[in-house]
Formats: C-alpha cells, structure tokens, sequence
C-alpha cells in the first residue's frame, strides 16, 4: 500500500515517526512523499502550544482533501491524538483513525488492521528509518516529564520521566554508526535526569561514555538540559570525552527568581550564573543555547528588565524566546492572565532584536578563526556549500555556515573553514582544501 507520512512538531516527535515508518516498511508497504500518490496518510502530530495545535488541524484538513481523490485511510497518531482523541473523532468524520501515544504498544495491531498488507514488526522493534539528513540521527534517550512545570502540558501528554535502558540506547547508537550517521544528537525532555527512575541516579554521564566508545561518530551532541541537574561530574566528565560537544542547551524560560517559581523551575538565577561561569571555566569555546517565555502570568515589567539584564549578563550565543500560550489542564492555564497579548509581542521583539544584536558580536568574534564544518547542502546555482559547525545544532533553530571550496566536497563530510564575514546568525567563509 502506498503511504503518505507526515510528522509535526519536535525532533522527539521526529524519533518516533521515524520508528513508524519502519514499523511500516516491514509490512512491505511503500512509503511515497506526494499525498496525491498515497492510498493512506497518517500525520504524526503535536500538540503542545496553540500554534502546534492548529498546524496539526490545519494539516488533517489539507490531508481530508485527498479522500476525495485516491486516498483511503486518513490515521492521525501523536501528541494530539492523545490529548484530543475523543474530539477528534467526533468533530473530524473524515479521520479513519485516532490513535494516542499510549497505545503505541499495539501500534502494529491497529495499524495492521487499517491498512493492507502482511504483518507489521512492533512499535520500535523494526529497523528505524532516519528521515533527517543521512549523516545525522538524533537518540531519544527517554520519553515523558516529571519536572511539572506550570505552563506546560508535555507530563499530560507524554506521562512522567522513563528511561530508556542504557544497553537498548548504546544497540540502536550501534546501529546508527553502522549506517553512517556522523552526528549523534541525543534528546529528552530533560537529558540530564536519564537513569534516574532506572538506575537510581543521573546516568547521562555514563550514557556518553558508552556512546564515545562506539566507532563511526563524529559527534555527539545534547539537547534540552535541565540547568539544576549540569553538575561538575558531568561538565567535567563531558570535557574529557573528544566527540562530546561543549554544546550547552539549557532552557531558561525566566531569570526572574520569583517568576522561575511560578513557572515551577528548579533553581535561581544565581545559580545558573554561576554554572555558566563553570561550563566557560571548563571550556575554550562553549556554545550556550537557551529558550525564554514573554509574558508568563505576573510578569512585571521589572521582571522583564530584570531578564534582559541577565541575557545582557550571560550574552548567549544562541536563544530562543516565545510568548506564554495558555495550555488547558496546567496549573497556569487558572493563573490569572495578567499581560496583554499586544504586550506579549512588544517585550517578545525588544527581547529578540537586542539578543541578534549579541549574536551578530558573538559571531563576528570568529571573523578570522577556523571551524571545522559538516557539509550539508550545496546551492545548484552559485556553487556555494552550506554547513554546519560544532556551535550548531541540526533543528533549524542556529545558524549555517555558507562557503566557497575550490575542490568539491562531499556531503556529510567534515572541513576546515576559514571565517570571513558575520552575520546575525550564519557565517561565511572558504574552505581550506
């Protein structure tokens, strides 16, 4: 049978469509990228704040059109799903299937009785399909959240923290390496609590050990840490291990101590101060990457100073900001909405112009220097490559760095480049080949 798969959202969200299309794969069904051509579609969706939410409707709506043409079966699986089932099977006739995170378990089942075909391999035992670019594959090292933070609705969703064990994670990371991934980017929605609930106690450290171990990787890099759990150990530790990148995600969301309380955040502003001084103690050339909420319920205007004062402080080399959406079911959702949407977007964009200002200086610091680069892409008309540094993680959210080569190059591989000019958030430069 001939499948459209279409995947919102996050690079989380990205893993298990990954595992899907495998699952699909084995049941001998082909999977083709027009949805004129599909027989069915399953869109894979999030549903984590408004704007994700309306995507994922907008796009089932798009993809109903198709029923009336050559498609059979419309299956909407994913973070939606599972917090909208019943609403979607109600108010949405044209879905054949509403399937939630939590019966993933019998994926195969369900999905075998939906669509023609042999018999379907469970859900993550099948070979994974890496739809990324061939050269990267991310781990997802755990799924769900314990933090409870009050604005958001992810431990609804995706239930609390569960690790994965450590031997299934280092097998699939095995497997990657043997297929020629080059960069192994491990995710979570908080990496740094792995092995808690299993082994009884932080394991990432441990987790890169075994990973550092494995021929073929280049890199590795993590994503989303929790600021409180970044100890010594591991900020140390890391340094030793030469494939590890000093690549430092740490989600913020405030830096005011009391509205980092309302939001339910472990720890102070003094402490992640004081954290940053250790990873840039540690490291030559750390890369820090952070993500800020505008708006949160309460916000004064002296918090909001008192914010940009610490991005001012800290002159993050990469940041992220959005403005609060009110999540149904989370304790901020009955908090008082005390910050008007006008004025949202106004502290969003003083907070976002000011931090573009700071990466263009950060950037044009490295005006001169030289960074090894993975070759992503190269442009048909100008002959231009585009790739990507250790300061650059491969979501789309930081920069490129575009260069000229007076010898070809292949994709995927790794070159030296030298800096010529800055931008805000690329660089370009020339290869040294």
């Amino acid at each position: 049978m001939k499948i459209g798969f279409i995947s919102l959202g996050c690079s989380k969200n990205l893993v298990d469509s990954e595992k899907m299309m495998g699952m699909l794969k084995s049941g001998h069904h082909e999977l083709v990228k027009d949805a004129q051509e599909a027989e069915a579609i399953i869109i894979n969706t999030c549903g984590f704040i408004n704007s994700a939410k309306e995507e994922a409707i907008n796009t089932i709506f798009k993809m109903a059109e198709y029923k009336k043409q050559n498609c059979k079966k419309l299956i909407v699986v994913g973070c939606l799903a599972q917090r909208y089932k019943e609403t979607l099977e109600a108010e949405i006739p044209e879905i054949d299937a509403v399937i939630s995170i939590r019966e993933y378990p019998h994926l195969h089942e369900i999905l075998h009785s939906l669509l023609d075909g042999k018999e379907l391999v469970s859900y993550g035992k099948s070979e994974r399909m890496v739809s990324s670019k061939p050269w990267t594959a991310y781990l997802k090292i755990a799924e769900g959240c314990s933090n409870r933070c009050t604005y958001c609705a992810i431990p609804l969703i995706r239930g609390d923290n569960v690790t994965f064990p450590m031997e299934q994670l280092v097998q699939e990371a095995k497997e990657l390496a043997q297929r020629d991934v080059k960069e192994l980017v491990l995710i979570a929605q908080d990496t740094t609590k792995y092995g808690v609930d299993l082994y009884g106690k932080r394991s990432l450290l441990e987790l890169l050990q075994k990973l550092h171990e494995i021929d073929g990787f280049h890199w590795i890099r993590i994503l989303y840490m929790y600021p409180d759990e970044i100890d010594e150990d591991l900020i140390e530790g890391m340094a030793k291990l030469s494939k590890v990148l000093p690549y430092f995600d740490i989600p913020m969301q405030h830096a005011n101590n009391r509205m980092l309380a309302a939001m339910n955040r472990r720890g102070t502003k003094e402490e992640v101060l004081a954290l940053i001084k250790k990873i840039r103690k540690t490291y030559a050339d750390p890369t820090l990457r952070t993500t800020f909420i505008v708006g949160f319920p309460s916000e004064t205007q002296e918090d909001f100073d008192e914010l940009m004062q610490f991005v001012e402080e800290v002159h993050w080399d990469r940041m992220g900001a959005f403005t609060y959406s009110p999540e149904e079911d989370t304790p901020a959702f009955d908090m008082e909405q005390s910050v008007a949407e006008e004025e949202k977007q106004r502290r969003l964009a003083i907070l976002m112009q000011r931090q573009e200002e700071i990466s263009l200086a950060n950037q044009q610091k490295r005006i001169g220097t030289v960074m090894e680069v993975l070759v992503e892409a190269q442009d048909g008309l100008t002959g231009k490559y585009r790739g990507r540094g250790a300061n650059s993680a491969p979501d789309e959210v930081d920069g490129m760095v575009i260069f000229t080569s007076k010898q070809p190059l292949a994709l995927g591989s790794f070159v030296q480049v030298k800096i010529t000019e800055a931008l805000p958030h690329d660089v370009i430069g020339e290869a040294l080949c």
